[in-house]
């Protein structure tokens, strides 16, 4: 199967091959979702963390004698219903949220996501999208140019999340260039996953040939040594 292939400009410049095992793959929702609430779940770090009773500080002696006083006895300031003492039940940062992904599964996951955002009209390729030298007044330039010609504005326009630019291979100028778009963000295509994928609108695809060839080295299983 192919696709237009278009210029910095919007132009089209001709065709590119794409692998029917990238993107044109069923949509699965039930994979997509199971692998994306498990990579968020891999991503969570933990921070939060509470001091139970033996982790406070002070109530090293008894507050008041046993009996005598009138007053309910207690034993510790440390005590959960005493103000400063330790919290019951709360978060711990020993607790593990990482969960186990297939590598098929998530493989599958990516193509699935590619192939449905390619049938919405949301994934473009370009023969190019690199910066001779990081310049944010340039890479304006370039992406509303690029916009322009494809007819989507709302890769331009969109405040969050309008458009994720994919890399064949890293660019530190291009990288730079894009840096200062709140709506734009630069990865490699080696580094994307669903999640990526599925939090910005456009996908626009840099040094198309390139950047197909490492999605379908990505989602073909290895052989299995004998």
């Amino acid at each position: 199967m192919d696709a237009k292939l278009f210029s910095k400009d919007g132009k089209e410049s001709g065709t590119v091959t794409l692998p029917e095992t990238v993107f044109n793959v069923a949509w699965n929702p039930n994979l997509v979702h199971e692998v994306v609430v498990g990579m968020q779940a891999n991503a969570r770090e933990g921070n939060a963390h509470t001091k139970d009773r033996s982790e406070v500080r002070g109530g090293g002696r008894k507050p008041w004698k046993q009996k005598g006083t009138g007053r309910a006895r207690h034993g510790s300031r440390r005590s959960p219903i005493w103000t400063g003492g330790g919290v019951t039940f709360g978060p711990r940062n020993e607790k593990d949220f990482s969960v186990k992904i297939n590598k098929k599964a998530k493989a599958k996951a990516l193509a699935s996501v590619l192939s449905k955002k390619l049938v919405d009209g949301e994934v473009f390729f370009v023969d190019t999208l690199a910066m001779e030298e990081p310049k944010t007044k340039d890479a304006k330039v370039t992406i509303a140019n690029f916009a322009k010609g494809v007819g989507e504005d709302m890769i331009v326009n969109k405040r969050k999340n309008a458009a994720l630019v994919v890399l064949a291979e890293r660019n530190l100028a291009t990288e730079k260039s894009f840096r200062n778009f709140g709506n734009i963000e630069v990865m490699q295509a080696k580094d994307i996953n669903p999640v990526d994928l599925l939090t910005y609108k456009y996908v626009v695809v840099s040094d198309a040939p390139a950047s197909v060839e490492v999605f379908e080295h990505r989602v073909t299983p290895a052989p299995k040594s004998k």
